[in-house]
């Protein structure tokens, strides 16, 4: 394997979050192809979701090429870790860039992964699925492998403090058997989720959940929203964001309005 830069974080980064405690375990790791293209689909708990992933094709001998919001390319830092880990932005308002590229890296023989939810699940549990990833696979002829995590979501989670040090978390990784796509997209794409929704409730079952912690879902006795809570969380959530995109547009064309009307009161 060549890529420096990816090498050091494969040797730095294990071994930094060990020393806290977190204790990853995979399940059907076999089901990570050693050789060709792969579309890696997890379900979307965390902002982490992307580790236990990364670490199952480490330990296969792979690297997973995950797919991020393009927005975070405005972070130095993290624009630099992007470009030298070859990662794949995606810019929401135009995705078909990021759809190309990601699809040539099939081709190519990487591993791509991605969350079908496309953002995470505040009740933790699976929300409707879009079909990119399907399509995707099915365009570039490779198999999907359904992976879910469970676990890293009590590390760090949307509306709720990190614990990112010393926290001691058991994180179970259930990986799946491969699903070829078929021509019938969304046929191919309810048959991933409904597979999905069978492995997260093995994990779940296999996994302590204290009653009434808000990392647990509702039906098993936490605190997190329900499936309809959450979604009206969202979409205050969206509605929010518009709000201060509109705002900063607003104060954006306010400059050149003020310079314009100065200019005419010293004619």
């Amino acid at each position: 394997m060549a890529e420096p830069f990816f090498r050091t974080l494969e040797i730095v980064v294990p071994r930094l979050v060990s020393a806290n405690g977190t204790r990853l375990t995979f399940d059907g790791l076999d089901n990570v192809p050693e050789h060709g293209g792969a579309v890696l689909a997890l379900n979307h708990t965390s902002y982490l979701d992307w580790y236990p992933g990364s670490i199952a094709a480490l330990r296969r001998g792979r690297r997973l090429r995950f797919m991020i919001k393009a927005e975070m390319t405005r972070v130095p830092v993290i624009s630099y870790v992007i470009r030298h880990i070859r990662l794949i932005p995606v810019d929401r308002s135009a995705g078909s860039g990021a759809y190309d590229v990601a699809v040539q890296r099939l081709r190519e023989g990487e591993l791509v992964g991605l969350h079908p939810e496309a953002t995470i699940s505040r009740s933790f549990e699976l929300r409707d699925f879009k079909t990119g990833a399907v399509r995707m696979a099915h365009t570039a002829g490779v198999p999907i492998i359904p992976v879910i995590v469970w676990g890293i979501h009590r590390v760090w989670t949307k509306d709720h403090p990190k614990h990112l040090w010393r926290n001691n978390v058991p994180v179970l990784t259930k990986i799946g058997p491969p699903i070829t796509p078929s021509d019938d997209i969304e046929a191919t794409t309810a048959e991933l989720r409904d597979t999905m929704a069978a492995m997260l409730e093995d994990a779940q079952l296999q996994y302590p959940h204290p009653a009434g912690a808000y990392w647990v879902p509702r039906r098993l006795g936490g605190s997190a929203p329900t499936m309809a809570e959450a979604l009206r969380l969202r979409e205050a959530e969206l509605a929010e964001r518009d709000r201060k995109r509109l705002q900063r547009a607003s104060k954006a064309g306010a400059g050149p309005l003020r310079r314009t009307l100065a200019g005419l009161g010293r004619r």
